[in-house]
C-alpha cells in the first residue's frame, strides 16, 4: 500500500508537540517511524484499504497513517456527526434536546438505528446543513452525502469530531457531553467490537461502529470503528476506517488488530 503525506486533518504522520509518554519511554521520532512501517506492513496483509488515527490527550501525542486517497465511506460512523449536530442545534436554541430527539439519538447511537439517524439528519438540513455545521467547527475533511452513510472522511477528521463531542474545551455543555458519553458507553453488546479491543481492564469505552456492503464495490464491505478509551490515567481517541473487505468479519478483525497495534505502541 502506497502512503503519502496529506494536508490538513489528513496528514499521514503528525504530532503537535513532543511530550514524554507516561510509560518508561518516549514516543520519539524513531518509534514513530517504526510504527508507521509496522502499520503499513500490517495493512499489506489485509484485503482492501485501511487507515488509523490516534490522539493520546493526556500525553499530547498524535499518530496518523492514511493511504492515498485518504477518505473512506463512514457508514454508521457518520452518526457521530449527526449526534454532535443535534446537541449543538438544541444548545443554539437555548434548550435541552426534546423528548423526541432523545428517543432518536438513543436509538441511533445505542442500536445504530438508521431511520432515527435519517430523521435527525433531515432536521439538521441534510447534507448541506451538516456540511455547514462541520465546516464551522473546523472539520474540513469530511464530506456529508445526501445518503448519510456514504459520507466520506479520514480518521484524523473523525478524531476532531470525537474531541468536539467529549472535550471540556469543546462547544458542548457539560450536560450534553455527559449525555453523549452515556450513549456511546452503552451500545448494544453485539456492536462493541472494534477499537474496544485495545482497551485495558477498567477503561471505559465510548464507541460507534459502522458497517455496510457496497454494491458499487462488488458487495465488499466498509467496516469502521471510532471511540474513546478513558480512565483516571488515560484518555485516548482512536479512529480506524476500512473498505474493500470481503465480509464484515474480516473488516472487524482489521479494525481490532490495527487498533491494538497502534494503541499498544502509543502506550509503551
Amino acid at each position: 500500500m502506497k502512503l503519502r503525506s496529506l494536508p490538513a486533518a489528513c496528514t499521514q504522520v503528525r504530532q503537535t508537540r513532543e511530550v514524554p509518554m507516561r510509560s518508561d519511554g518516549a514516543f520519539c521520532p524513531a518509534d514513530r517511524l517504526t510504527l508507521t512501517r509496522e502499520v503499513a506492513a500490517y495493512l499489506r496483509t489485509r484485503p482492501g484499504r485501511g487507515a488509523v488515527a490516534v490522539h493520546d490527550r493526556l500525553a499530547g501525542t498524535r499518530f496518523t497513517v492514511e493511504p492515498a486517497p485518504g477518505a473512506f465511506p463512514l457508514a454508521s460512523v457518520a452518526k457521530v456527526g449527526i449526534l454532535l449536530g443535534t446537541l449543538l442545534n438544541a444548545q443554539s436554541a437555548l434548550r435541552e434536546p426534546t423528548p423526541a430527539e432523545r428517543v432518536r439519538t438513543e436509538a441511533m447511537m445505542r442500536r445504530s438505528d438508521n431511520a432515527a439517524a435519517q430523521e435527525l439528519a433531515v432536521e439538521l438540513g441534510g447534507s448541506e446543513g451538516l456540511t455547514r455545521l462541520l465546516r464551522g467547527l473546523g472539520v474540513d475533511q469530511t464530506w456529508p452525502a445526501p445518503a448519510w452513510g456514504t459520507t466520506r472522511s479520514c480518521p484524523a477528521d473523525q478524531l476532531k469530531l470525537l474531541d468536539l463531542l467529549t472535550s471540556p474545551a469543546g462547544p458542548l455543555t457539560a450536560a450534553n457531553r455527559a449525555y453523549a458519553h452515556a450513549l456511546m458507553t452503552s451500545v448494544e453488546p453485539s456492536q462493541t467490537w472494534g477499537v474496544s479491543a485495545a482497551a485495558r481492564p477498567g477503561e471505559q469505552v465510548a464507541i460507534k461502529n459502522g458497517w455496510m456492503p457496497v454494491t458499487a464495490d462488488g458487495g465488499r464491505w466498509v467496516v469502521n470503528s471510532v471511540g474513546r478509551l478513558s480512565s483516571a490515567d488515560s484518555d485516548l481517541l482512536i479512529a480506524v476506517l476500512t473498505e474493500g473487505n470481503p465480509d464484515k468479519e474480516t473488516g472487524i478483525r482489521t479494525t481490532e488488530e490495527l487498533a491494538g497495534l497502534v494503541i499498544s505502541a502509543i502506550r509503551r
